[in-house]
């Protein structure tokens, strides 16, 4: 039930973002006069908010109760947004606007945290995808409705955006603390005696080479230095000492550079330049790609639910490259060059319904112990900032008349995303293969009834590379030596693991 309340609430903090942000560059550049400067620094300033929030938001949610980590941020974002109303000058609006990208993005690596505890292992992708649906729902209620009512041609034009914004984030809040109302739950982080607690299923399945459902989280405890090492090392090098962290970093920025960052602005500006499509096609494409994802999600889901997690990333570079392929021969059909441009939306969609759910429960399952949210959160802000990067990278190269080069940086991005996710595959087999000392068996467990002369002997067995492998040997040169000609004595002999020799 917490975990239903925290998608519907997901879903209605969203409406802000489909309200405002569609409309305020015009509104600070046109309608209020502020200039073409005004309205471009409301966005990078919203950004730059929500680079510097999300890494602190998921410190906090790790340190204290992410119910009021959520709520918390998302009311001080309904105060900025919500104090736009009565701004009459550029620079309030700039600090709004800051403010405003502050709190929406606090409230992500928070709800993460929430979505990861209020799951169980079976059910996991499923509440993130559901997350993913009803946020991408809200934002696209948020834009039509704005759309209906916003009169860009007053100077109070854009206040029901503001007011809608700021209402939908204080009713998410009230849904959420409701849902963590005497929340005694929380996540699971223990670590066995080996240094590693219980992994995610399929993630696991996939480093062993197996098929298994979502399961539970996984940490990097002691056997990785333990959470003193990492607290004295600090929080991004406790983060990225795991290789497979890494990979999912590079995983991470090239998806986001490969679609997201280019969602808003760089292929409308495509659509519009080069293909010279209608206007209404770029809107009609936005619609195609949200029905798309409300359409195919819970499908996806099922679908994929025994699919491990990098092969499911693998999965959407591919789907991106193609996408990108079809942009670029969309160039040569003039005539039906729109049609493709909102088929290409709809296909890109594709891959967000397998992104969605998958990436961040991967991501809190290779998270170091303690740092759940902190992880999620840096996760979070090195999209942000990779994203926000696709506007000026987009104008610079279609402004230019190179929209070869735009086309073929995109199709390498979605390249090197595919290639990040099959190192990440190797990286988590590697980390799942049993380190020597974690085959060493004790001496009070493991001893072969042996008849000898020498009490003090001692079998050589080298290090197997299966527990079947292990038992194997020891009972292969425990015959040996109980038929080696000895006398019938009985004794204890112990068996020690060396390494190969």
């Amino acid at each position: 039930m917490r975990a239903k309340l925290l998608v519907l609430a997901s879903a209605i903090g969203m409406l802000g973002w489909g309200a405002v942000l569609p409309y305020q560059y015009a509104y600070a550049a046109d309608t209020r006069g502020w200039g073409a400067l005004a309205g471009a620094a409301a966005s990078s300033l919203f950004s730059i908010g929500a680079l510097a929030a999300a890494p602190l938001a998921g410190r906090l949610a790790d340190r204290f109760n992410p119910v009021a980590v959520v709520v918390v941020a998302q009311l001080v974002g309904a105060a900025a947004v919500g104090s736009l109303v009565f701004v009459g000058a550029p620079t309030p609006f700039l600090i709004g606007m800051l403010v405003f990208g502050l709190g929406l993005s606090a409230a992500v690596p928070a709800k993460q945290v929430l979505a990861l505890r209020w799951s169980s292992g079976a059910d996991r992708r499923k509440i993130f995808a559901y997350k993913f649906t009803g946020e991408s729902l809200g934002m696209a209620a948020g834009a039509f409705i704005a759309g209906l009512v916003v009169d860009l041609n007053r100077a109070n034009g854009l206040d029901v955006g503001f007011v809608m914004a700021a209402a939908g984030f204080v009713l998410s809040s009230l849904i959420i603390a409701v849902a963590g109302w005497r929340d005694d739950s929380v996540l699971d982080e223990d670590a066995s005696s080996a240094g590693l607690g219980t992994t995610d299923a399929a993630d696991t399945a996939d480093a062993l080479g197996t098929d298994a459902p979502t399961g539970a989280m996984a940490v990097v405890d002691a056997a990785h230095g333990g959470p003193a090492k990492a607290a004295k090392n600090g929080a991004l090098r406790a983060i990225f000492a795991e290789p497979s962290m890494r990979w999912i970093a590079v995983v991470t920025i090239t998806l986001a550079l490969a679609f997201y960052a280019q969602f808003e602005s760089g292929l409308p500006a495509y659509a519009l330049t080069v293909l010279h499509a209608d206007p209404s096609a770029i809107g009609m494409a936005a619609a195609v790609n949200c029905l798309v994802i409300v359409a195919l999600q819970v499908v996806v889901v099922r679908v994929t639910a025994k699919r491990t997690a990098p092969g499911l990333l693998m999965a959407v570079g591919l789907i991106w490259m193609f996408s990108w392929l079809l942009l670029s021969g969309a160039q040569f059909v003039p005539g039906v060059a729109s049609a493709l441009f909102v088929v290409t939306f709809g296909i890109f969609a594709v891959g967000e319904t397998v992104y969605s759910p998958v990436l961040n429960p991967l991501t809190a399952s290779l998270a170091p112990k303690g740092r759940v949210g902190q992880t999620l959160g840096i996760m979070a802000a090195l999209q942000t900032a990779f994203s926000a990067a696709g506007p000026l990278v987009a104008g610079v190269l279609l402004g230019a008349g190179l929209a070869d080069a735009f086309l073929g940086m995109h199709l390498a991005l979605a390249s090197a995303a595919v290639f990040a996710a099959w190192r990440l595959k190797k990286a988590m087999a590697r980390r799942a293969q049993p380190r020597p000392e974690e085959l060493r068996l004790s001496e009070e467990q493991h001893r072969v009834p042996l008849r000898g002369r020498d009490r003090s002997r001692v079998l050589q067995v080298d290090a197997p590379a299966s527990a079947d492998d292990l038992e194997a040997d020891v009972l292969e040169k425990a015959a040996a030596a109980l038929t080696g000609g000895v006398r019938a004595q009985p004794e204890q002999a112990s068996v020690v693991l060396g390494e190969s020799r």
